[in-house]
């Protein structure tokens, strides 16, 4: 049987490999089981008190074992670790946080705007991921009309169950929230927090100056592009993203080296950034041409399949192209009108 071969940085499954990425920064990978994903880095920052690790991993026993063995092969004892940095809110970055923090009482560590998509600790009628008075449609409705994200009743009742049996899965509750622009040591380094929405509205990279060396989470990935979302507070969610990446991309020559988490480091984060705007860019010209092609009314999801694959249809490509059309929209080239509860979006311009 031949090896499969990934053509994704970001698709090959986690190994054991653990390489040293920058002075006192190791590249450790936890194993998870995504679409399209099929490890998570997990670094783990080196300095006089013991470790900061980044990005945990899922929830589950599996990512719990991986932790360990990873931190028993760098040498580190798990009491030694002293900070987790979670860049947002999403499963594969936050799943280990609360379980780490329980056994070793280090800080977990946010921008301030983090919410998690779901708490346990939460009735089941409140909405967690509001921020302010301006709430995310995660689950339900969709701002377009339609069945939005479900979480199923297996995986909704391991999260309600975390808080009797707290070895599956710890809700994180971050200790530290980090400002736009505030500044934290770790590894002997000042990291300065730069908040990037577009793929949450939560999601924070840290840079160190000094050194050139930026965490981007999954803000700006090697060889694939985040999930931007249509469902979240942000009226503009697209051109959100588009500022982050040119927040980070200004810093340009200053950044020796990226850090993601999926995939391998990469040079050249300015360069990256422009890649990715320009992949969002040429769905808005197809949105364009589909709309002027067809000259008719059409729903996010008749949208959606000209943008995406057969495979890759569902609630998160109509969440995506929804972002787009707003986007489109609010720059004044569709509109849309409602029929039947439906959304449908026509190019005006």
């Amino acid at each position: 049987m031949s090896e499969k071969v990934y053509t994704k940085q970001e698709q090959v499954p986690a190994t054991t490999e653990i390489t040293e990425v920058a002075p006192n920064i190791l590249r450790t990978q936890l194993p998870i089981d995504m679409p399209g994903l099929g490890h998570v880095n997990m670094y783990v920052l080196e300095d006089s008190r013991g470790v900061a690790v980044v990005d945990p991993g899922l929830p589950g026993k599996a990512t719990w074992r991986a932790i360990n063995s990873r931190l028993a092969e760098i040498g580190i004892p798990l009491k030694r670790v002293h900070s987790i940095i979670v860049t947002h809110s999403h499963p594969d970055h936050f799943g280990g946080a609360g379980r780490l923090r329980a056994e070793t009482g280090a800080d977990i560590i946010t921008h301030e705007s983090f919410r998690m998509f779901f708490d346990p600790t939460e009735p089941d009628d409140v909405d967690v991921e509001t921020v302010a008075a301006a709430p995310r449609v995660p689950f339900g409705e969709t701002p377009w009309g339609g069945p939005g994200h479900s979480l199923p009743w297996r995986r909704k009742m391991y999260y309600k169950g975390s808080s009797r049996f707290p070895t599956l899965f710890r809700a994180p509750k971050p200790t530290i929230r980090l400002a736009e622009g505030e500044h934290i040591s770790l590894a002997g380094r000042e990291w300065m927090a730069i908040h990037t929405p577009g793929h949450t509205e939560d999601h924070l990279c840290l840079f160190d100056p000094e050194a050139g060396v930026m965490l981007c989470g999954d803000h700006v990935l090697p060889t694939i592009t985040p999930h931007i979302s249509g469902m979240t507070k942000d009226a503009d969610p697209l051109k959100g993203f588009f500022d982050s990446l040119d927040k980070v991309g200004a810093f340009g020559s200053q950044v020796k080296i990226s850090l993601p988490a999926h995939g391998l480091p990469f040079a050249n984060l300015a360069l990256r950034c422009d890649q990715i705007k320009e992949h969002h860019i040429g769905r808005l010209d197809k949105l364009r041409t589909v709309a002027s092609e067809l000259d008719k009314p059409l729903t996010v999801t008749e949208y959606s399949g000209h943008l995406f694959s057969p495979r890759a249809q569902g609630t998160m490509a109509d969440s995506e192209t929804y972002a787009h059309l707003e986007h489109l929209r609010i720059a004044g080239e569709f509109d849309y009108k409602v029929r039947e509860g439906i959304r449908e979006y026509i190019r005006v311009n």
